[in-house]
C-alpha cells in the first residue's frame, strides 16, 4: 500500500510537464477551433496517439500508479489545455475502467487495446449507461440483454444517450438488464466488438460545453453478441443473480463499480478548467489597468482571486484523497469519492464565473477563452452523478440511512 503524500515522485513529476506541454503546445492553440466546428478532433487525438498519451499503455500506467495520482493529474492537465478535445481524448478511458471493473483479466487484456487502436490506426471506444429515462437513476435501465442458450449468445435492445463517442466508437461498453425485477443488482455489463450488426448512432447532440467531444444516442436493434462477451462471464454472473434473488449482497453493480473508480479522475478534469481560468484571471487583474491602477489593487477583485485559488486547491485535496483511497482500498466510509466529483464540479462552475465578472465584458466575448471555459464548466455538475446524486451518496453513507 501507497503512503498518501502531497509531493508527488519524480516520474509523477516529469508526467505532469510532459502534459503540460501538449495541452500547452498541441491543444490550446486549436481549441476555439474545434469548439467552433462540435466535431470529434481526429488530429489531435492522433497527436495524442503519437505522443503516447491516447493509448493503452499510457492509461494502464496510470491505473497501475500506487499512488492513484497519475489517472487525476493526467485530467487535470489536459483540460487544463481545453476540455472538449481532453475528454475526446480520454472519452476511451471510461469504457476501459468498466471493462476493467466488471470484466476478468483475460477480458482486460483483450478488450482495453482495441480501445484505443494505434497512431496509424485510431479506434475509439464508448461506455453506455445513461437512457432517455434513466439518467441518475440506473436501478431503471431498460435496455434488455437476453441469453440465449442455444447458441450461447445474448441479444440486447434498447436506446442509451448521453454517451462520449456514443455510434462513432469502435468498441461500445453497454451496460444492460438481465433481470429487470432485480432492479440495478440485475445488470451487466457487455462488450460490443466493431462491425457488430444491430448497433447504430442515434441522435447527435448539440452540446452548450464540451462541444469537440462527440456526444450521442446509441441504438441497440437485436444486437447480438458472443457469450464470451458478457463482462466477468456467466458462471460470475448467475451467482450473484443467485444472492440478489436471496436478498444477499450481491457484489459490485455493473454501473456503478465504474463511476466510484472514475469520479475523483472527473473531478479533477473539472479543477484543470478552474485552474485555467483562475490563471487567466489573475494575469488579466494584473495587467489590466483602471483610474491609473492595476485591478488587482482593488480588494473586490484581489478577494476573489484569493477565494477562487483556495477552492481549487481544496478541491485537489479532495480528489487526490478519494484517488488515492480507491486505488489503495480504502473504503469510502463517508462518499469521499463523491465529495471530490461534487466539490470540484461546482468549484469549476463557480470559478469561470468569477473569471468572467473580473473580465468584465471582455470576460464575455470569444475573443478571450474564459467564456469557453465557463461553458464547459457546467457539465461537471451534471454528468457521472449530478450535484444532487453526489450530496444523496453522501449523505447516506455519514448518516446510513437509506435517504431518497
Amino acid at each position: 500500500m501507497s503512503e498518501f503524500s502531497m509531493e508527488l515522485n519524480e516520474d509523477q513529476i516529469q508526467i505532469q510537464k510532459w502534459l503540460h506541454e501538449f495541452a500547452e503546445n498541441v491543444m490550446r492553440p486549436v481549441a476555439s477551433e474545434w469548439d467552433e466546428r462540435e466535431e470529434t478532433p481526429w488530429p489531435v487525438i492522433q497527436e495524442a496517439a503519437k505522443a503516447g498519451i491516447y493509448s493503452f499503455d499510457f492509461i494502464a500506467n496510470a491505473f497501475a500508479d500506487s499512488s492513484g495520482l497519475l489517472l487525476p493529474i493526467a485530467g487535470e492537465e489536459l483540460c487544463w489545455g481545453d476540455a472538449g478535445l481532453a475528454l475526446s481524448i480520454m472519452g476511451s478511458t471510461l469504457a476501459v475502467a468498466g471493462i476493467a471493473s466488471n470484466g476478468t483479466p483475460e477480458q482486460l487484456m483483450e478488450w482495453a487495446p482495441q480501445c484505443f487502436g494505434t497512431p496509424d490506426d485510431i479506434k475509439l471506444a464508448a461506455f453506455c449507461v445513461s437512457e432517455p429515462d434513466a439518467g441518475s437513476d440506473v436501478s431503471s435501465l431498460r435496455t434488455r440483454a437476453v441469453y440465449n442458450e442455444a447458441d450461447d449468445t445474448w441479444t440486447i435492445n434498447g436506446t442509451k444517450t448521453w454517451i462520449t463517442n456514443g455510434g462513432i466508437a469502435n468498441t461500445h461498453v453497454v451496460v444492460a438488464s438481465v433481470d429487470p425485477e432485480l432492479g440495478s443488482r440485475g445488470q451487466a455489463s457487455f462488450v460490443i466488438a466493431e462491425g457488430t450488426k444491430g448497433i447504430s448512432m442515434g441522435q447527435k447532440f448539440k452540446k452548450m460545453g464540451i462541444r469537440a467531444s462527440h456526444t450521442a444516442e446509441v441504438v441497440l436493434d437485436d444486437c447480438t453478441i458472443p457469450g464470451r462477451n458478457l463482462l466477468g462471464g456467466k458462471d460470475k454472473l448467475d451467482e450473484r443473480l443467485a444472492r440478489a434473488r436471496e436478498g444477499k449482497k450481491s457484489g459490485k453493480q455493473a454501473a456503478m463499480a465504474t463511476f466510484e473508480a472514475t469520479r475523483p479522475s472527473v473531478g479533477a478534469q473539472a479543477i484543470g478548467i478552474a485552474r485555467a481560468a483562475y490563471e487567466y484571471a489573475l494575469d488579466y487583474a494584473k495587467e489590466r489597468k483602471q483610474f491609473g491602477r492595476p485591478i488587482i489593487t482593488n480588494q473586490g477583485v484581489a478577494f476573489k482571486l484569493a477565494d477562487m485559488r483556495m477552492r481549487i486547491d481544496a478541491s485537489r485535496l479532495l480528489v487526490w484523497r478519494a484517488a488515492w483511497m480507491g486505488r489503495n482500498g480504502k473504503t469510502f466510509e463517508a462518499g469521499e469519492g463523491s465529495m471530490s466529483k461534487l466539490y470540484a464540479g461546482e468549484t469549476a462552475v463557480w470559478v469561470t464565473e468569477q473569471a468572467i465578472q473580473i473580465m468584465g465584458g471582455y470576460g464575455y466575448i470569444r475573443e478571450h477563452p474564459v467564456e469557453r471555459w465557463h461553458r464547459d464548466s457546467k457539465i461537471y455538475t451534471i454528468f457521472e452523478g449530478t450535484s444532487e446524486i453526489q450530496r444523496l451518496v453522501i449523505a447516506r453513507a455519514i448518516s446510513g440511512i437509506h435517504i431518497s
